[in-house]
């Protein structure tokens, strides 16, 4: 039975995957992190079918994995500052209420959150203050490299944003997201953002490059992205995490020596 409606929720689960429909065997699209908000716009058969009020992104869940709010639960929360970002790949949050333990990915934002304490919903939870940025961090070289290292070898999962497995697109969002960049969640998507630089030469730490092929019909279609590390180094995830050599024509592997994927664009945030 399928049910039309408006109404709104929270993550109060490390991650929760958004499948493309309202089954446990679907196509995982993404995932949601702990504290992000949701507009629930149809229930169907234990589902809910929302949409993502971080970057938009719309899919399937399980009733069990999110939580309702009220109207007004979800106003105040939503207005509430988004003052702390984890900036590990992953840390642990302590509930003062019942002392369980919480792990929480890269890029979870944290609300109300001051000297190690954040607050959700009323409850109460502690973390590490190490494992947490106050503010965006700078986008330099050394912070950019310092930061990146912790994340290599993160395995690729479709749909994955998180230290247990991550597709490029999540890997580009959730790194972004830690300097205060709020990008869209597909590869695709983010190609349309920011501003074109022209060529490798002028490019800079921190710029996405984007991959893919023209089509017969000479349009671009975009089916990966990485982040410069240089002018000729990039991360990205295919496979893995992993540092690889780039030029003008595309990313030359490391274990073959040939090129994987074919460039595109690089975009600046």
């Amino acid at each position: 039975m399928v049910t039309a409606f408006i109404s709104y929720a929270i993550v109060l689960h490390s991650i929760v995957p958004v499948r493309s429909t309202p089954s446990e065997a679907a196509e995982q699209e993404t995932q949601l992190l702990f504290g992000e908000t949701c507009v629930i716009q149809e229930e169907q058969d234990g589902w809910y079918y929302i949409r993502n009020d971080y970057d938009g992104q719309v899919g399937w869940v399980d009733c069990l994995m999110v939580t309702k709010m009220t109207e007004q639960e979800y106003r105040e929360y939503t207005a509430s500052p988004l003052d702390a970002i984890v900036k590990v790949p992953m840390a642990y949050a302590v509930s003062e209420g019942n002392g369980q333990t919480f792990p929480l990915n890269a890029g979870t934002h944290l609300s109300n959150y001051r000297d190690g304490q954040f607050s959700v919903l009323g409850s109460k939870f502690r973390i590490d203050p190490q494992m947490v940025a106050q503010k965006p961090l700078e986008l330099t070289k050394d912070n950019f490299m310092q930061t990146v290292r912790f994340f290599l070898n993160i395995p690729y999962l479709w749909g994955g944003k998180n230290c247990m497995g991550m597709d490029c697109s999540g890997f580009s969002s959730i790194i972004m997201s830690l300097f205060g960049k709020k990008i869209l969640r597909n590869a695709r998507e983010q190609a349309t953002q920011g501003t074109e630089v022209g060529f490798l030469e002028e490019s800079r730490c921190g710029d996405l490059v984007f991959f893919g092929h023209i089509t017969p019909e000479q349009q671009t279609k975009v089916t990966h992205v990485g982040i410069l590390l240089s002018p000729d180094t990039v991360i990205h995830c295919s496979g893995r995490v992993k540092a690889e050599r780039i030029d003008s024509n595309g990313i030359i592997s490391a274990e073959t020596g040939r090129y994987t994927h074919d460039l595109l664009a690089i975009r600046r945030y």
